[in-house]
């Protein structure tokens, strides 16, 4: 008797294994990658915030002060960080001042690598209000240079959870019109 209770026991849970094995899954969440992000969206977001805190900070920049250089370098990193700081102490040692601030106009995500973590964003500023002048007040300004750039950023994560960093900026000849 005890031996047809057990067969029965056993029987019965092999059969609700084998049937819950047939039930439907709930669709999965989707799981951070390496790089931390779920989807090329939230990728997208954060390295657009990255853009956009980056200008904001050249936006405050006093070439008079190299303490307001810092939250400039604070948002690079690689090429882009030895670019600025090149620049922004050439300009600080020649007496150089700017003036206006620049504007963007669009920001696109074009690519994201979920491997590396890279992300490409296309962007389109408008510098027209920029001016750099020297001691005497004249602009340093090329007369060629146009008021609508087009840009291509990338940036780039750090070991640092959740830290991005713009790695290089340029022009585009490619990408959305601006």
């Amino acid at each position: 008797m005890i031996a047809r209770r057990t067969a029965a026991l056993l029987a019965a849970t092999v059969l609700a294994a084998a049937l819950s094995a047939c039930a439907p899954t709930a669709s999965p969440t989707p799981l951070p990658t390496a790089t931390g992000f779920a989807s090329e969206e939230e990728a997208f977001a954060a390295a657009e915030a990255t853009y956009r805190a980056y200008v904001d900070a050249l936006n405050d920049v006093d070439l008079s002060d190299p303490a307001t250089f810092e939250p400039v370098y604070a948002q690079t990193t690689g090429e882009a960080l030895s670019s600025e700081k090149k620049g922004l102490t050439e300009y600080h040692s020649s007496g150089l001042r700017v003036s206006g601030k620049t504007e963007i106009l669009l920001i696109e995500g074009t690519r994201w690598d979920r491997t590396s973590g890279s992300i490409t964003l296309d962007a389109c500023t408008d510098v027209s209000a920029i001016d750099v002048v020297n001691a005497e007040g004249e602009s340093q300004v090329s007369p060629d240079r146009p008021d609508i750039q087009t840009i291509r950023v990338t940036v780039v994560p750090l070991s640092t959870a959740g830290a991005l960093k713009i790695s290089s900026i340029g022009s585009r000849q490619d990408g959305p019109p601006c």
